[in-house]
């Protein structure tokens, strides 16, 4: 397992056609050789991934990607009203210039842009 930190940042979207950098995720989770999520790995080990939420720049939440009991990957944090669902995150890649979706605590889906895509060495 090789873990990766990922930058997801608002992609355009109806009401910012710009999309908006100071809005997103930090990620580090466990990638494949082909840069997709390694399931495996993460599900056997939630505790060793992190997830940030951040809004206007600054940490709003922390906590971990782990499976809901429907078997959604979900950007655990403490208390259910924040959580966030990954769209699919087993079938993106997570390279550059990419785009994940990510349905907010209401249910609504956004799009993200991969802005940051690099190994943690060490780990």
């Amino acid at each position: 397992m090789r873990k990766h930190h990922i930058r997801l940042e608002l992609a355009r979207e109806p009401g910012r056609p710009e999309g908006d950098g100071q809005n997103g995720y930090d990620l580090v989770i466990p990638l494949t050789l082909a840069h997709r999520l390694d399931a495996p790995a993460a599900t056997s080990a939630p505790e060793r991934s992190r997830v940030r939420r951040f809004i206007d720049g600054q940490t709003v939440a922390v906590g971990q990607l782990s499976r809901d009991a429907d078997g959604r990957w979900v950007f655990d944090f403490p208390g259910e009203a924040d959580d966030a669902t990954g769209f699919r995150l087993e079938d993106e890649p997570f390279v550059l210039g990419e785009y994940v979706s990510v349905a907010d605590p209401a249910g609504v889906l956004h799009p993200y842009r991969v802005t940051w895509a690099r190994p943690i060495d060490g780990i």
